[in-house]
């Protein structure tokens, strides 16, 4: 059996986990994909479960090839060192069993065209003059952090007003 293992880099933020369990969920195998037999989520870092328990998982529903995702966005030393080092020593206490792994999304089609939806609909939002203000909309961290909540609650505002 194969089984999916997708790997989150782990946050202390719970809404941030869920994201890659609620991935695995939307993962899961159906009819009409046979690729994998069973998916489980794993963290790299700050959350659980970890890789080896998300491995470990997999191989006690049967899975004897590990296919790995990293739900990462682009190629750095987690994805090319940290995440292979975790699943070989995964691995090695799971004799007879095999993995391989995925490229991160990086900019792949799908990706790109994400990212033109999420500019279309920050350009549909209110509140997305503030630089015409003469304010600024981010250029640091936290400017950047900044200009997002005054988006966000601007939007909020507006479709509570809407909807209210």
């Amino acid at each position: 059996m194969r089984g999916l293992l997708v790997i989150g880099h782990g946050s202390r933020r719970d809404e941030a986990n869920a994201m890659v369990v609620e991935l695995s969920h939307a993962l899961a195998p159906c009819a009409d994909l046979p690729e994998w037999d069973a998916v489980e989520p794993a963290f790299l870092d700050l959350a659980h479960p970890d890789i080896a328990q998300g491995y470990a998982a997999l191989v006690d529903a049967g899975c004897s090839e590990i296919i790995a995702h990293p739900f990462f966005l682009f190629e750095g030393n987690h994805t090319a060192r940290d995440i292979p080092d975790a699943l070989a020593a995964a691995q090695s206490a799971h004799p007879g069993t095999r993995w391989t792994i995925t490229l991160p999304l990086g900019l792949h089609p799908g990706v790109v065209h994400a990212v033109r939806a999420r500019i279309e609909d920050a350009l549909e939002q209110p509140g997305l003059d503030a630089a015409a203000d003469g304010e600024s909309a981010g250029g640091s961290r936290g400017g950047e952090a900044q200009a997002v909540g005054a988006r966000r609650a601007a939007t909020s505002s507006a479709t509570t007003a809407a909807s209210g």
